[in-house]
């Protein structure tokens, strides 16, 4: 490896040596980073230890040093990180990918063995475990047993893959969830070589900061302990597994600043929900977040680490926090060896990186400041993490936000219904609400529990204390747990309609429930340990109990959830919910004992004690105090070592099952999870010589704003009379067999069917209809998206997408670009793209297209109904970016012909590789079929680390506030 600037050296450690490549080797050059954001000192750190003149040169350390916050991000360099994360969702795809990738490479003459990660992957199994059972004591254990009864191929596919694969880890199911899981123990913050065989240098370890990226949307929750790390796409990552490095933007870098203390009765939640609204509305899409100034000494890591975790909410690439003593007080208090503790303090105070109140400000590319003292008690609702609402203005808020939430009398289940329908018609008239009766004409009397209730629309029908953004934090979570004790010693009890679960992200929460004698007072309240997973958060709620269910959709009611989670789309929690709210753990206990939204927690009582007493919430909040000193007496660092010891080996479920053998999957014909999917059928060993142009393309659908990940490939419930349903059922698959389509995203046949079938989804090439259907032109028949693109498939007729702001926002859903890729779609044309999944387009190799400024789909009166030829297309890759538009050209049924400009947003020299590829998992695997592990050279080509011309750069940043309207997110349960 190269070392331009001589910053090879070593470090001392106790008794230890170790190799460090040091930053401040810089300053023999004149060049100064002391005031170089933390984030971009560790990138520049990364870029030292990985420099060999080819994928990371001399001038790519030189610009980065030279950052200029000022300037617009121009210039591209490769990123190692040091290793992978997965969940079993997004990560069952990825052991399908490599496993395919093995079958491939023999196929071709190569050595399977070479298809191997080469970075430490760690995979969590987090996303699966629903919660059918609650409120009882024997919850728990039947949603175990029902998990592994659903999940047993894949668990068993995924355990073949632990023992096929060197340098990969599984975390077994009902352990944890994947980021508190990594927050509490998988994270080193600083790693060593001796923790990764394939990168033994022949000599002194080296010791270098720890990075990670994870193919969840919530991997930044480490950015809380100083680690860099962000989600990406899974094909992204199993090319990063495979140790191709991650070509990026030299990012920009806001700085938020933080002053003062929390006050009192606020929590870690509102702080979160506070600055997720704040960077919203600033504008961080594709940026760095960090934070500085005094107020972070106040902040305990838990709650630093719960802000990191909503980074996708508010739109930034990562939020991160410098470590300072603080985080080295977490590692203790973790369980965290003291030879790693060490490691970390030496390293990061001899590079400069450890925060002191000395330490220089850094010099961002702008900034904003936020004094905690202001930061109160919230919410966030109905539909959307950034839309805050102060507490005390909750119940208004409802009421105002209720007419837009109310069912579409126009909206219906098939496409014959919904063409029947009158689209235009609104929603039920009622009257002013909290006038006359307190009932609205729409309630819904039930019997529950052997006592009659009444339902109406801002009923609190599921109470969720769930999600790695919470759970992962003492502070809240004991406030749960305190105020469901006074709760009960006032008498009050959760009401018999809300469905009510715990499902914390590590058995740490449990061991401290236990100690401080909660959890007696939890299960009183029915908040009894459902599973150790992602639950509720992600739409694994569990079906409603069936009275509820059919209430609400007799009544057309806007049934409401509360929970702990990190997103709130409409319809991602529970087919039956309409308005999703986001709060802390003892709120979410609140809500459930009250049991409706349109309640005011400051002046209306949440309930009466047995003598006929009003009970105010303020008179079972906990204090701080008393939050901190259950704390300190219940929890303690023997808790996180003993909870993770053996984490890799499982219960006497997982033990038992049986592991396929080999080091190639013998795939079964009649599996309805795990299938060879198509990506490496009839490839050649040498890349096409060029890349055609698209004629003669159709759309096969016109969305909006705001369509999110969700909307393009759905991972909740499979409709039966679906076309994932149908394939299902003559597959043998009995419908309440059908698991979810997260769940079987390692059978590309399901998950196919499964694109753009969300049930929300609205395509205006089929008017009047929603739910995932479209206009097959050729004969005019409304059909499934599905059926379409695969009649237009048997007729050699390639498909595009055409949408507005925010195209594939949420979360890092690799099918999002894996279904289109496989049902014929071979261009996106929108204004605006989610960073990750513009990326997975790319790595799939299908063209994302960029409206011009000013232009979208209405300015440029497009239907949709044209045929479209996309000119340039050959130029732009032969020329490796040198131009960066195509032409568009859309004639219409009339013969008419429109023409316009797109910008080609394939941003760096790297992807320009994938696209010509066919995509990036054919780049890794022509690549080592050739021998090689880095980037090939490609004739005229840009080389790694070249400035890409300006005229890429896009007003991303802003975020249209309301877009998600257009489009209310989606089938439950979704990752």
């Amino acid at each position: 490896m190269s070392d331009s600037f001589g910053a090879r050296s070593t470090l001392t450690v106790g008794e230890r040596e170790y190799e460090i490549f040091r930053l401040d080797a810089l300053s023999r050059e004149a060049i100064d980073v002391s005031r170089l954001p933390y984030s971009l000192r560790i990138l520049l750190e990364n870029l030292l230890r990985t420099e060999d003149g080819i994928t990371v040169t001399r001038d790519d350390i030189a610009a980065l040093a030279a950052w200029d916050p000022r300037t617009p991000p121009d210039r591209e360099i490769a990123y190692t990180p040091a290793r992978v994360v997965l969940q079993d969702f997004t990560g069952v795809p990825c052991v399908v990918d490599l496993a395919a990738m093995r079958d491939a490479m023999a196929t071709l003459g190569g050595d399977p063995s070479k298809i191997n990660p080469l970075q430490p992957v760690e995979l969590v199994i987090d996303h699966s475990i629903q919660v059918d059972a609650f409120g009882t004591a024997e919850a728990f254990e039947q949603n175990v047993e029902l998990d592994y009864e659903r999940n047993a191929e894949r668990y068993a596919f995924l355990r073949w893959g632990q023992q096929a694969f060197q340098n990969f880890q599984v975390v077994p199911p009902n352990t944890g969830i994947v980021h508190q899981v990594n927050l509490e123990f998988l994270s080193r913050v600083v790693f060593s070589t001796d923790e990764n065989p394939n990168l033994g240098t022949g000599g002194l370890p080296q010791a270098y900061p720890d990075t990670c990226v994870g193919t969840d949307s919530h991997t930044p929750m480490v950015n809380g302990l100083g680690v860099l790390a962000w989600g990406v796409g899974g094909i992204e990552a199993e090319a990063a597994m495979l140790g191709q490095p991650i070509s990026m933007l030299i990012p920009e870098v806001i700085g938020f600043k933080l002053e003062g203390e929390l006050p009192e009765g606020a929590t870690a939640t509102d702080l979160v929900l506070t600055v997720t609204e704040m960077l919203r509305k600033k504008g961080v899409v594709g940026k760095f977040v960090e934070f500085y100034g005094p107020g972070i000494a106040s902040l305990a890591l838990a709650d630093r680490a719960t802000i990191g975790n909503m980074s996708p909410e508010y739109g930034a690439t990562c939020a991160i926090f410098p470590p300072d003593q603080v985080t080295l007080e977490y590692l203790r208090f973790t369980g965290r060896p003291a030879e790693r503790i060490a490691l970390v303090e030496a390293y990061m105070k001899e590079q400069g990186l450890f925060h002191t109140s000395d330490s220089p400000e850094p010099v961002f590319t702008d900034t904003l400041t936020l004094d905690l003292n202001t930061v109160e008690p919230s919410i966030a609702g109905p539909r959307r993490p950034q839309d805050r609402i102060p507490l005390s203005k909750a119940k208004k808020a409802f009421k105002d936000v209720l007419p837009s939430l109310k069912p579409n009398k126009g909206t219906a289940d098939s496409h014959k219904d919904a063409a029947n329908a009158d689209s235009g018609e609104g929603a039920d008239k009622v009257g002013v609400w909290g006038e006359g009766s307190d009932a609205s004409p729409d309630a819904q009397r039930v019997l529950i529990e052997d006592a009659e209730a009444v339902l109406d629309h801002g009923s609190v029908v599921i109470a969720a204390i769930t999600s790695c953004t919470n759970t992962s934090n003492p502070s809240v979570m004991m406030a749960a747990g305190l105020l469901a004790k006074k709760a009960v010693e006032h008498g009050l009890t959760r009401k018999p309609w809300v469905k009510t679960s715990l499902a914390p992200g590590s058995k740490v929460v449990t061991a401290y429930y236990d100690k401080a004698g909660l959890t007696e007072y939890l299960d009183k309240l029915g908040f009894q340990t459902v599973g150790y997973g992602c639950t509720t958060c992600i739409g694994n709620s569990g079906p409603l109990p069936q009275q509820i269910s059919e209430a609400i959709q007799k009544g057309g009611l806007v049934a409401c959830s509360v929970l702990s989670g990190n997103r709130n789309f409409e319809g991602r929690i529970n087919s039956d919910v309409r308005a999703n709210f986001l709060m802390s753990p003892p709120l979410v206990v609140a809500y459930a004992i009250a049991g409706r939204v349109d309640w005011d927690p400051y002046n209306e009582p949440i309930g009466t004690d047995p003598q006929g007493r009003s009970v105010f919430l303020k008179d079972i909040w906990p204090t701080m105090t008393e939050v901190q000193a259950a704390i300190q007496s219940s929890i303690d660092s023997a808790m996180y070592s003993g909870s993770y010891e053996g984490v890799f080996e499982g219960d006497a479920r997982w033990q038992s099952m049986p592991v396929p053998a080999g080091n190639r999957f013998e795939w079964a014909d009649d599996s309805t999870y795990v299938r060879q999917p198509p990506y490496f059928e009839n490839m050649s060993k040498e890349p096409p010589e060029s890349v055609n142009d698209i004629t003669g393309a159709r759309a096969v659908a016109l969305l909006g704003d705001s369509v999110t990940t969700d909307h393009i490939s759905p991972a909740g419930s499979i409709k039966k009379d679906s076309p994932a349903g149908r394939y299902l059922i003559e597959h043998g698959v009995d419908p309440r067999d059908f698991n979810s389509y997260g769940a079987r995203r390692g059978n590309h046949e399901t998950m196919v069917r499964g694109t753009f079938a969300n049930v929300r989804i609205r395509n205006e090439l089929a008017p009047g209809t929603e739910g995932g259907f479209t206009t097959y032109f050729p004969d005019e028949e409304i059909t499934t998206i599905y059926d379409a693109a695969m009649r237009y498939q048997a007729d050699g007729t390639p498909l595009v997408v055409l949408a507005g702001k925010e195209y594939g926002s949420g979360s890092s859903r690799d099918w999002a670009a894996k279904g289109p890729y496989l049902q014929g779609i071979k261009a996106a044309i929108a204004e605006s793209y989610e960073r990750i999944h513009r990326s997975n387009l790319v790595g799939m190799g299908i063209l994302p297209l960029q409206f011009m400024p000013g232009e979208s789909v209405q300015s440029l009166k497009l239907t949709g109904r044209e045929h479209f030829d996309i000119v340039g297309v050959t130029e732009v890759i032969r020329t490796n970016l040198a131009q960066r538009e195509v032409t568009v050209r859309a004639t219409g049924e009339d013969g008419a012909v429109r023409e316009f400009q797109a910008l080609v947003r394939i941003d760096t020299p790297q992807e320009v590789l994938y696209y010509r590829h066919g995509g990036i998992l054919q780049y890794v695997l022509r690549q080592l079929l050739g021998g090689h592990d880095k980037p090939e050279a490609v004739e005229g080509a840009l080389p790694a680390g070249a400035v890409t011309p300006s005229s890429h750069k896009t007003n991303e940043g802003k975020v249209t506030e309301g877009s998600i309207e257009s489009f209310p997110a989606s089938d439950p349960p979704a990752y």
